[in-house]
């Protein structure tokens, strides 16, 4: 695979280092752990967002260990999501059908029975039109 100083690439990963110091690895990829956590707990709870998570953790094992980011991005489940978005390729029509729905199936549950404050109602609300925007947004994955 190379000398551990050099940049490694495979063709999908950009052209950034691991990390010299050993210390300062084991920090990034701890780092991404729990991003990657937290993205893995955000796919069936709408409020918290899966994908800024997935991308911090590619971001934290990039710097941190080329075999865990490539781990990422070749993972069955959502290494070839992680690619497309990162290319720009955008989103399949029922993964942009899925996620609103759920979005605002969860946030118009939240607000009408799990708070009675109108600011968190309006905060819950903004955040779910802020989400279903940028999703919008997204290009539209086409099949191939």
């Amino acid at each position: 695979m190379g000398d551990s100083s050099e940049p490694q690439t495979d063709g999908s990963s950009p052209r950034t280092s691991v990390a010299a110091n050993k210390l300062v690895r084991i920090l990034w990829n701890a780092a991404g752990t729990f991003f990657l956590a937290l993205g893995l707990i955000g796919i069936p709870l709408p409020l918290l967002p899966t994908t800024p998570f997935l991308l911090i953790a590619a971001a934290c094992y990039l710097r941190g260990s080329r075999r865990m980011y490539n781990w990422l991005m070749m993972n069955r489940y959502f290494g070839a999501y992680l690619k497309d978005y990162l290319e720009g390729k955008g989103l399949a029509i029922r993964t942009k059908i899925v996620a609103i729905s759920a979005l605002w199936g969860v946030i118009l549950f939240s607000a009408t029975f799990a708070t009675d404050n109108a600011i968190v109602r309006i905060g819950l609300l903004a955040v779910a039109l802020g989400v279903t925007i940028h999703l919008l947004t997204l290009e539209t994955k086409r099949r191939v």
